[in-house]
């Protein structure tokens, strides 16, 4: 069986009395034992979140990683080495903000997941559609297209070491949520699509859904079949919410 995990990408939020205040809030909340809890601050408060949940149930992950493993010349960039060694456990690979505002192609991002894992980083690869490709009918062709991409580059047992998270663009940070059964659909499908190459890794990677999910609509979203837990927003930057979100996982 499939363990929930619930996952808070802080984007670039945080300031250093913002994070403080967020830590104290999380060290303060009932998680439930059943559920993997992981937040992915900026990486400037990486290594103060580790230290200010040590003793928490809570992983750290990063919000990127460089396309090189190892240390380099690369200004600006940090490599899943140095985020592994930082004590980071995952990274987040492909969200749509690195794909529409960064402009990373699906070429790129493979090469972030193959150095993610080569690090020793579980990469949480992110995957959706954006409003007009939805009304045009082509949801699970872009899926199914940003899926293969990895795939057919590091063949389907890169997926026995990593998340899968399905964020429509168009519910992203916009208050707009699939709905549970819209949500299903495309999970079951990409699940059908790791099927046909490898049943056993299919059925064992964790798929999230992230798209403004909250503590209202989450217990509804979990409950289906083929969603082991989401990917959050907004909602992670508060205390309350983000471990209301968690039991709701539990549950």
């Amino acid at each position: 069986m499939r363990r929930p995990m619930v996952a808070g990408n802080w984007k670039m939020h945080g300031t250093r009395a913002s994070v403080a205040e967020l830590l104290k809030g999380l060290g303060s909340e009932a998680l439930p034992g059943g559920v993997d809890v992981v937040v992915f601050p900026p990486s400037l408060h990486v290594e103060r979140v580790i230290d200010g949940l040590q003793g928490a149930s809570i992983e750290v992950g990063a919000q990127n990683c460089a396309t090189q493993t190892g240390q380099g010349a690369l200004t600006g960039e940090i490599s899943s080495t140095q985020l592994a060694d930082a004590g980071c456990k995952l990274v987040l690979v492909g969200h749509s903000e690195r794909r529409q505002v960064i402009g990373e192609s699906d070429e790129v991002l493979v090469r972030k997941f193959e150095a993610a894992q080569a690090g020793g980083l579980i990469p949480v690869l992110c995957i959706g559609e954006t409003l007009a490709e939805r009304e045009a009918g082509k949801t699970l062709e872009v899926v199914g297209r940003q899926l293969s991409s990895v795939i057919d580059a590091l063949g389907i047992g890169a997926f026995a070491r990593a998340v899968i998270a399905y964020e429509p663009v168009w519910a992203i940070g916009t208050g707009l949520t699939a709905t549970p059964e819209q949500a299903q659909d495309v999970h079951a499908a990409i699940r059908a699509q790791l099927a046909v190459e490898n049943s056993e890794v299919a059925q064992g990677v964790r798929l999230l859904y992230g798209g403004s999910v909250k503590a209202a609509n989450a217990a509804e979203l979990f409950g289906m079949p083929d969603i082991d837990g989401g990917l959050i927003g907004g909602a992670s930057l508060n205390a309350d919410e983000f471990g209301a979100i968690c039991r709701a996982a539990g549950n």
